[in-house]
């Protein structure tokens, strides 16, 4: 099981180590996303101090399957489009009531955003 990470916010308002943690995962632009692998501490470390920023969850293998076969990756990033339909939380709020941090139903979202 992985992680899959999407950055959320954009660059404005953040703090330059903000920019910097996003820079090194490789997540440049908002839409853009990467999965890290659970049992890699550095990285999900590095996903943990910017939580407040990009939207992650649990995906299986099935949907990674999927989304290899609909948008494959440019050198490991993903670039996704917003979501159809909008987000139906806050995009500013962390969860429950918004959609950024750690999400059990974040295939549903990532779903939208294919």
């Amino acid at each position: 099981m992985a992680y899959f990470v999407v950055r959320i916010a954009g660059q404005v308002k953040n703090l330059k180590t903000q920019n910097e943690t996003m820079k090194r995962l490789r997540l440049g632009k908002k839409f853009s996303a990467i999965f890290v692998e659970e049992d890699d501490k550095v990285r999900m470390g590095m996903v943990m101090s910017v939580d407040k920023k990009v939207a992650y969850g649990r995906v299986s293998d099935e949907f990674v399957k999927e989304l290899n076969e609909k948008r494959p990756a440019k050198e490991g990033v993903y670039f996704l489009h917003p979501p159809r339909g909008g987000f139906k939380k806050s995009s500013r709020l962390p969860t429950p009531r918004g959609i950024l941090g750690k999400h059990e139903d974040f295939v549903k979202l990532v779903g939208r955003m294919l």
